[in-house]
Order: C-alpha cells, then sequence, then structure tokens
C-alpha cells in the first residue's frame, strides 16, 4: 500500500502538480534537444541511455515522456517541423520578402539534415503505422506560398512562381546534396533557386506546375 501524506499543520497545501508540470517541460524540451543533435551527430546510432545521461535526467524519465525510440523520433520530427514552418511568419516580420525566403530556406535545410540520424526510424514507424504520417509536404508548401505572397505583393519575388514547384526545387537540392556527399553545396545551389525566384526585366518564363514528368 502506498503512504499518503498531509501538509504540516498551518501550512497550506501546495496546488498539486503545477511544479511537477513544468519540470516535466523543461524536462521533455531538453530531451527533445539532446536527442535531435545526438541523431543527427552519430547518424542515429546514440542510445536512449546515452541522450539521458546527457540531458541529466533518469532513463525512467526519459521513458515517461517517450516510451519507445519510434516516439522520441515522431516528437523530434513535430518538433522540427512546428518551428520551420512558423518561422515563415516570424521572418517575414522581421525581413524583407526576398531576405525571408532565403533565410527560410536555410531553415528548411537544417530541418532536413537534423531529421537524417532519424529517417530510418520514421520509415520504419510510418510503414508500420505506428507512428502517423505527417503532412510535411502540405505544410512546407504553405510556408512557401505565404512568403511568395508577401514577394509578389512587395514585387520583389516572383508572382508565376508556383509554390509546389518551388518544394519539388528545395527538395531537389537536399537529395542531390544528400546523395553526392556535398553539404558545401546546400548554400549554393539554394542562393541560384532565390535568385530564380526573383523578378526579371521580362518577367522571365512562368515557373508553373509540370505537365508531365521528365524523361531521361
Amino acid at each position: 500500500m502506498s503512504e499518503t501524506h498531509s501538509p504540516a499543520p498551518g501550512r497550506p497545501e501546495k496546488p498539486a502538480g503545477r511544479p511537477a508540470r513544468a519540470d516535466a517541460r523543461r524536462n521533455r524540451e531538453r530531451l527533445l534537444v539532446i536527442a535531435r543533435d545526438a541523431f543527427a551527430a552519430t547518424d542515429g546510432k546514440t542510445t536512449l541511455d546515452a541522450i539521458a545521461r546527457e540531458a541529466g535526467v533518469g532513463i525512467g524519465t526519459l521513458y515517461r515522456h517517450f516510451p519507445t525510440r519510434e516516439a522520441l523520433a515522431e516528437a523530434i520530427y513535430a518538433s522540427e517541423l512546428d518551428a520551420v514552418v512558423t518561422s515563415a511568419p516570424a521572418l517575414l516580420g522581421e525581413l524583407p520578402p526576398e531576405a525571408a525566403l532565403r533565410a527560410w530556406m536555410d531553415r528548411y535545410a537544417a530541418f532536413v539534415a537534423a531529421k537524417r540520424g532519424i529517417t530510418d526510424t520514421l520509415r520504419a514507424g510510418w510503414a508500420a503505422g505506428t507512428i502517423a504520417t505527417p503532412a510535411t509536404r502540405e505544410r512546407i508548401t504553405a510556408a512557401i506560398a505565404q512568403i511568395l505572397d508577401a514577394g509578389a505583393q512587395a514585387g520583389s519575388l516572383r508572382a508565376d512562381a508556383e509554390p509546389e514547384v518551388v518544394t519539388m526545387m528545395l527538395l531537389g537540392v537536399f537529395m542531390s546534396t544528400t546523395a553526392g556527399n556535398s553539404p558545401e553545396l546546400t548554400g549554393p545551389l539554394l542562393d541560384l533557386v532565390a535568385d530564380a525566384l526573383r523578378p526579371t526585366p521580362t518577367g522571365g518564363q512562368p515557373l508553373d506546375r509540370p505537365t508531365s514528368s521528365p524523361t531521361s
């Protein structure tokens, strides 16, 4: 039988749970940051014990928040996706649209790099149905659309650029630099994409959605 404790006479009992909830939130956030960096640095090969030690908590605390490795990977992915999507309006509040777009591209690149260490775990979870499939592409494209709309209104970004096509261009950059093991080329390639989205004196060629798949 578990013990129960009564408050000391004359001392009001603290509202149950409030400090614990605050501590739990801090622990969870720290675990996510530590796990994200650890997975990225070790290509996903770090152990949960190592993550807990680095975060300064016991393994039981980690398991209370994330019962499985898949749950931890899913939480990292969701947190990072939320951060990259919500950074679009934040950047637009600080920078001109064309500068916000380029800064957001770097934030998106960081998101893609951060999830490489958990990609295998995520894919296995998605395939097994143990991890919900996120609407990543739709949310990323919506963020791009928001920046493009602001740029079109300001006259600093092309009004004929389809957000979905820009998403495809960015994914092409990330896939090619990953496959070629050339992360140093990511920045220069993103510069080219950003330049392609600026208005040209003649209006340029419309970046419309492709009507057919390219053939090799």
